[in-house]
């Protein structure tokens, strides 16, 4: 019973103490060291970093450095403290009176700020500095923070400030300007196999390499959940731990049997996919923990076949590292990606679904289903290689499958009288040049939009077709620059809708002038005419912006006049006349 209650966790026994102790954070070690050597302390730190790489333990390292006073009691701030002296003890014990940790998770609010605030002014009882420790400090509330400022910049010499969160965006940035930052990073999986090794060694428990790897791997750089994991390991091992074990233990797939799975559904072997998946789902493999690990591959394979150093990787076995290189090799980059992407509609699929094995066999019925489809570009050029069947006459220019508007290609294109069916199977509008006939000229067509009473599609054809050419049910034209970029398609449907029968509108260059050019052409010269008289110009000169509007020429006044004038009468009536 003693010594079930002595037993402590590895991830606390293990704690680092020193800055030496700390695993893969060199930079910020660094850093402090050099401070604490030219006595360039900051009056406050922030720690930021996922959970588990040492944000509250560094924390009480930069405590005890400030506070130590050495195994003689003469020492200084120092970045190598003694861990003996009665500082050091107390703070790594968390009873040290001046050393003061608070949990902003449970004590958010601006009261619990005030007692700071209210005792910040008092030094030190026994140490060399007053230390708050504030952890989680993202969530403080607005009102704690704001009334945490003043202090903040501007506190006592006594007082030190270190915060600790894993939410850096949510901390106001008028707090992170007063402190000195240091982002704690994910620790390397080399370097968290070493600390793993070291401590399987302290603890007498033998542990396989590879089952060092896959705790590594599912801790994802948190050195507190990588020692939890093995603390679990060496007891579900009994003090020999195998792979094997560390796989049944956290819910893991074999990496084999995953990459198995994965070559069955690139294959398009549904049976032997859906198989496998049921297999390591009565082996106790999580559901969206096979098709997170198949994602995993998928990222794996991408980027080993663009840099295929990254496939030196400590926690990826010899055997998966052959295959995956081999897959690299053999498999295409668009392939990959269009396997990643459903890979991540089928997590989410899993995750909302009332039945988390379902949804991923679901997923891997699809994954197999699509598996020997073409890319697009190997489809397109299928479709160029392959030759139309015999006696099958030259297509139309292609139109929009799902619409039935206008049909648009290239200038000289040749246009064929055809039938198209729809995606539904009914029989499409096709180009009847018969139907068509009575349409012989372009001005019968400007005639049927004017009968329409269409005005904007009547000005836009007199002001913005050049006609190529016309014969009934094709019209090609050049547009004007200041053509609307939809007008072909809006003026093929128009007269499709005022037909019923389907037109070929084609654009091309070299047309002629407009029908509102022609109809113009006449006042267009006479407005020439006028500005080339000496009295305009001196106009124009005074007045570079005018613009000539109307021109009312000699016959256009006595025309007018003359239909003005009141008519002449032969044989006026005389009311005085007898007669």
């Amino acid at each position: 019973m003693t010594d079930a209650l002595a037993y402590q966790v590895l991830a606390r026994k293990y704690r680092p103490e020193t800055f030496a102790d700390l695993v893969g954070q060199d930079a910020m070690v660094q850093t402090l060291q050099n401070a604490f050597k030219a006595g360039r302390i900051a009056q406050a730190f922030i720690m930021t970093g996922i959970r588990g790489t040492g944000k509250t333990t560094t924390a009480r390292i930069i405590a005890k450095g400030m506070n130590c006073i050495g195994a003689d009691g003469t020492g200084g701030p120092t970045t190598d403290p003694c861990g003996t002296c009665e500082h050091c003890t107390a703070i790594m014990e968390g009873r040290h009176v001046d050393v003061l940790e608070m949990d902003a998770a449970s004590r958010t609010g601006v009261n619990d700020i005030r007692e700071i605030i209210d005792s910040v002014a008092y030094r030190a009882a026994s140490a060399r500095y007053k230390i708050y420790i504030i952890d989680e400090v993202h969530m403080l509330s607005t009102s704690a923070f704001n009334a945490l400022l003043k202090t903040l910049e501007e506190p006592p010499e006594h007082v030190k400030f270190i915060f600790a969160t894993t939410e850096i965006r949510k901390v106001p940035v008028t707090v992170l300007s007063r402190c000195q930052r240091f982002d704690l990073r994910r620790i390397e999986p080399e370097d968290m196999i070493a600390l793993l090794r070291k401590i399987a060694a302290a603890e007498g428990a033998d542990i396989a390499e590879d089952a060092l790897g896959l705790i590594t791997r599912a801790a994802e750089g948190s050195a507190r959940d990588a020692t939890s994991l093995l603390d679990q390991a060496i007891s579900h091992g009994a003090g020999e731990t195998t792979a094997d074990q560390v796989r049944a233990m956290i819910g893991l797939a074999d990496r084999g049997r995953i990459l198995d799975l994965f070559d069955m559904i690139l294959k398009g072997d549904a049976a032997g996919a859906l198989q496998e998946i049921g297999a390591q789902y009565a082996d106790g493999a999580d559901p969206m923990v096979v098709l997170r690990d198949l994602a995993d591959v998928t990222h794996w394979t991408s980027v080993i076949k663009i840099t295929p150093d990254a496939a030196e990787d400590p926690t990826i076995g010899p055997d998966e590292k052959t295959r995956g290189l081999a897959m690299a090799d053999a498999i295409p980059m668009r392939v990959l990606s269009r396997m990643w992407q459903m890979l991540l509609t089928a997590l989410d699929e899993v995750g909302r679904a009332p039945n988390a094995m379902m949804a991923a066999e679901m997923a891997v019925i699809r994954l197999t289903h699509v598996a020997d489809l073409p890319t697009p570009d190997d489809l397109i050029r299928k479709l160029k290689d392959t030759p139309p069947p015999a006696g099958t006459p030259a297509p139309m220019a292609p139109a929009p499958a799902a619409s039935d508007g206008p049909v648009q290609s290239a200038p000289n294109a040749s246009i064929h009288r055809t039938t198209a069916t729809t995606g539904q199977g009914a029989t499409a509008l096709a180009l009847d040049v018969d139907a068509l006939a009575r349409f012989a000229r372009f001005e019968d067509v400007v005639e049927l939009i004017r009968s329409h009473r269409d005005v904007k599609l009547l000005v836009e054809v007199e002001t913005c077709v050049q006609l190529i050419s016309y014969s009934p049910g094709r019209i090609e034209f050049e547009p004007t620059p200041d053509a609307p970029a939809d007008f072909a398609s809006r003026l093929g449907s128009r007269l499709q809708a005022f037909t019923g029968n389907r037109w070929a509108v084609i654009i091309g260059t070299g047309g002629d002038r407009t029908i509102a050019q022609v109809r113009d052409e006449k006042d267009l010269a006479l407005k020439a005419e006028a500005r080339e008289h000496p009295l305009m110009q001196a106009v124009f000169d005074a007045f570079p912006s005018a613009k000539i509007l109307t021109i009312r020429t000699m016959a256009d006044i006595a025309a007018e006049a003359q239909t003005e004038a009141l008519p002449e009468v032969d044989d006026e009536w005389d009311p005085f006349d007898d007669d």
